[in-house]
């Protein structure tokens, strides 16, 4: 996004100097963003996305080294300590490509929250999180962490973050297989992150998953276009009838409203705004990204009909991932509250 602010992590930064903001994409962004859906698109096609919910640790083999070797981890990291010294406004173009593919990495956990919190702590962990050699998952709230077969886990703890090494936890349920749940039962082992905001870590987190939450609206509307135009009823695709086209053309507009405010979010986080304001903007971009998500799921599976419900089609593993991240980091209910209390009602 080509902007008129300025920010001391350049990399593909997309910050030029001043207060106005220009929502556009530079080409290096574009790039980047590009080769990551290339990746994706090889090694995390929709069988890959099946077959991780066999595995124990329920990850697709060889993509987590591939994207600390593409840089994708180190994206939030400052090059002093290795890293690429990008921005959060570089990272939502990658983590939507997330979305989009079905992911089941906890990319939003480890690379939008872990790494720059390792990184302000100034941390030995860093360097094994962005070399690929570790995996970190959140505890910001609730005891549930994703990726119960993580390496370390950044809990929140009143007004410090910590990293815990040492715990246990008992499996949980999810309706999304592909995203491994867990709750603490115990922890042994915690460092101090001396430095790391866990605020900012909340309001990385919601925007990480609310740029997801794009990903997965685009692949849900994009899955049924395609669908509604091959599925023929009384001689006719079922497309051509005006009730679909209005139901796919509602998605469109949700996802137009809410990705805007979803990269605005981004380049409020990334140039530190006061609290109350990256606040407000990232409970902007969730709730109208988790609404968004949510009618994509609700209308792909309307216009598909029964064989949405199937386990054995595609679609059934982006509802799951839709309805879940929707309600990740906070639903749309909790961050109406938060934009309200930061207008003053």
């Amino acid at each position: 996004m080509r902007s008129n602010a300025t920010s001391s992590r350049s990399g593909c930064s997309a910050f030029r100097g001043g207060d106005d903001m220009n929502f556009s994409f530079t080409d290096e962004q574009d790039m980047f963003r590009n080769t990551v859906r290339e990746l994706f698109a090889d090694q995390c096609p929709p069988d890959a996305v099946r077959q991780s919910w066999d595995n124990d640790d329920g990850r697709v083999p060889g993509l987590w080294a591939a994207l600390a070797e593409m840089g994708v981890l180190a994206v939030l990291a400052p090059e002093a300590a290795g890293g690429l010294g990008m921005n959060e406004v570089d990272l939502v173009r990658i983590l939507e490509e997330a979305g989009y593919a079905g992911v089941p990495e906890p990319l939003v956990e480890h690379v939008a929250v872990a790494v720059p919190a390792l990184a302000e702590a100034g941390h030995a962990a860093l360097e094994a999180a962005i070399a690929g050699d570790s995996t970190i998952t959140l505890n910001l709230s609730g005891e549930v962490i994703v990726g119960a077969a993580a390496d370390a886990v950044v809990r929140r703890n009143g007004n410090m973050l910590q990293l815990v090494t040492e715990w246990q936890a008992d499996e949980a349920t999810s309706i999304d297989q592909s995203r491994r749940l867990g709750v603490l039962t115990d922890i042994t082992a915690a460092d101090l992150l001396d430095g790391a905001d866990p605020d900012l870590a909340f309001d990385r987190a919601a925007l990480g998953t609310a740029a997801q939450c794009i990903g997965v609206a685009r692949r849900l509307l994009e899955a049924t276009v395609e669908y509604v135009a091959e599925r023929h009823q009384f001689g006719k695709p079922v497309g051509s009838y005006q009730a679909v086209k209005h139901h796919l053309a509602n998605v469109k507009i949700a996802l137009d409203f809410a990705a805007p405010l979803v990269y605005r979010a981004a380049w409020s986080v990334a140039r530190n705004d006061d609290r109350v304001t990256r606040g407000r903007d990232v409970s902007m971009a969730k709730a109208q990204a988790s609404e968004a998500v949510d009618l994509a799921a609700r209308q792909a599976l309307q216009c598909h009909g029964a064989i949405g419900y199937t386990f054995e089609y595609d679609l059934q593993l982006w509802l799951k991932r839709a309805w879940t991240l929707a309600a990740a980091h906070g639903d749309v209910r909790f961050h109406r509250d938060r934009v309200a209390a930061a207008i003053g009602v």
